[in-house]
């Protein structure tokens, strides 16, 4: 589709005689938040690893904004704005809140190597309370601005995700691939977490893929959904559209 962000064209995955992946193509443009559904081993993770640069794929490709990333790590597409969370937390949890969202901001640097960061030089002091303020920014713009000064491991599951997305967004993303992000989440904690992606994707022109087990979470936040089923895309459209369509009753959402 024209406008994508990234997209992936054709994406083959075997895992020995398994078909993980069968010619998957799918893009999401900027500021577009679109939902990947399909029952248990359809290859949502799977094409979530090829995105990421996890795994590479046996057949296709991996654009980003039109450029072939296919061989490009999980690094670099984290440093060219691509970001993912994961099925299971993944947490710093020695370390505090506020931490965890510093750390996501340290691949730049601060400037000035060893020497700065053993005297101290102003410049590299601007940059550390910069950086801070951005954190608490972050914090505050997903709800937990006064957690803080918490430790990351001792969270419940609904705070801890939060935290991830945080994390993930502490330096701003181009593009979100966000693993079944409402689960263990409260209602309350479901609503805020759709609040802050659609001001990601609203103010921000983020690209946002999720996979998500909770349909209604999907259908009401997405303005587009893709199904998978066995590894391809069974369909493809709004809400209402893959609500209809017959086949997707069949394969995932049941006759109800």
């Amino acid at each position: 589709m024209s406008g994508d962000v990234f997209r992936a064209v054709g994406v083959s995955v075997r895992f020995g005689g398994v078909r993980a992946l069968t010619g998957v193509d799918l893009g999401v443009r900027a500021g577009e938040v679109c939902g990947l559904i399909g029952p248990n081993g359809a290859g949502k993770t799977t094409l979530f690893d090829v995105l990421s640069g996890i795994r590479r794929p046996d057949r296709g490709r991996i654009l980003l904004d039109g450029a072939d990333i296919t061989r490009r790590s999980p690094v670099w597409r984290a440093r060219h704005g691509m970001r993912r969370t994961f099925q299971r937390q993944q947490l710093f949890g020695q370390l505090s809140v506020a931490e965890n969202v510093l750390v996501a901001q340290e691949w730049r640097g601060g400037g000035g190597g060893i020497a700065a960061d053993l005297l101290a030089f102003p410049a590299r002091r601007a940059r550390e309370r910069e950086r801070r303020a951005r954190g608490e920014r972050v914090l505050a713009g997903c709800g937990i601005g006064a957690l803080g000064a918490s430790y990351a491991g001792g969270l419940p599951v609904g705070q801890a995700r939060m935290v991830e997305l945080a994390r993930a967004v502490a330096d701003p993303p181009r593009v979100l691939l966000l693993d079944e992000p409402a689960s263990g989440m409260s209602a309350p904690e479901r609503e805020r977490l759709a609040a802050v992606i659609r001001r990601l994707a609203r103010e921000d022109r983020c690209a946002v893929l999720l996979v998500e087990h909770n349909v209604a979470f999907v259908m009401d936040l997405c303005t587009r959904v893709v199904v998978l089923d066995l590894g391809t895309v069974l369909a493809e459209g709004t809400a209402a559209e893959v609500r209809a369509d017959p086949s997707v009753r069949e394969a995932y959402l049941g006759s109800s």
